[in-house]
């Protein structure tokens, strides 16, 4: 199936690295041009490489937390290839840890890049983007389930959820189609990092799975074309969805 994805062009933010890059190599494969985001020169500068270099690939130094990022974003996407035709909004995971160890300095720094970040570009994303356009959230499966341990993710992810329903109904007379992805175990470095806090990562991932109909951790690639498909023309009459990239995890209705 041809997804439209030829030379149209998507901002993808947090790239350089694992689900935000998992996406962006999928829409590369498939003809997209992409401005892609990341914190230090150096692993923008590769990723953009690996992305099909100058004419195909952009990276971009920018912190979801900095107010001008959105504009910064945008402001290159014309630069380099004249227009905007989505957004993906994918950002590192908050501080993990119970509820009763996080700070308040640590809630704030993730409010400011995990949920205020991503308001942000989606609202700079809405007054920029023209019939056909997309926005897409890369969230988590915390959206129907609180995850133990990850107490932050659990209060914002939601919250962004509603977000992107709210923005659905306030763009679809446009033609503007929002979307969110929900992953759960994707085998990432984030989560290889959330499998070791307990100290015995193989046992954790072992429990992990067993709890997965499918029965093993998604990998980056499986992502990625989920994600890819969303932000496509073919997905067209889709919007205000909520899909679990989880394996069957999610069991309920």
């Amino acid at each position: 199936m041809d997804l439209g994805l030829t030379d149209r062009v998507y901002i993808v933010t947090g790239a350089s690295r694992g689900l935000g890059f998992a996406a962006a190599r999928e829409l590369a494969a498939e003809g997209a041009r992409l401005v892609i985001s990341g914190r230090t020169q150096a692993s923008v500068e590769a990723a953009a490489r690996e992305l099909g270099g100058p004419g195909r690939a952009v990276g971009v130094v920018a912190d979801q937390a900095d107010p001008a990022a959105p504009a910064r974003l945008l402001d290159a996407a014309r630069g380099a290839f004249g227009r905007v035709d989505g957004v993906l909004i994918s950002v590192g995971g908050p501080p993990a840890g119970p509820a009763t160890d996080i700070t308040d300095e640590q809630w704030t720094g993730a409010f400011e890049s995990v949920f205020l970040g991503a308001v942000r570009l989606a609202r700079a994303a809405a007054g920029a983007l023209g019939e056909g356009g997309t926005i897409g959230l890369v969230l988590s499966a915390s959206v129907h389930e609180p995850i133990p341990g990850l107490a932050v993710s659990n209060g914002l992810r939601p919250g962004l959820a509603g977000f992107a329903k709210t923005l659905t109904a306030e763009l679809g007379p446009r033609g503007i189609r929002v979307v969110a992805l929900l992953p759960s175990r994707i085998d990432t470095d984030r989560v290889r990092e959330l499998d070791a806090l307990g100290g015995d990562p193989a046992l954790a991932r072992e429990r992990a799975g067993a709890r997965i109909p499918l029965r093993r951790y998604g990998t980056p690639e499986e992502f990625g074309r989920v994600a890819a498909f969303l932000l496509s023309p073919a997905a067209s009459y889709l919007t205000g969805t909520l899909l679990p990239v989880d394996g069957g995890a999610q069991l309920s209705l």
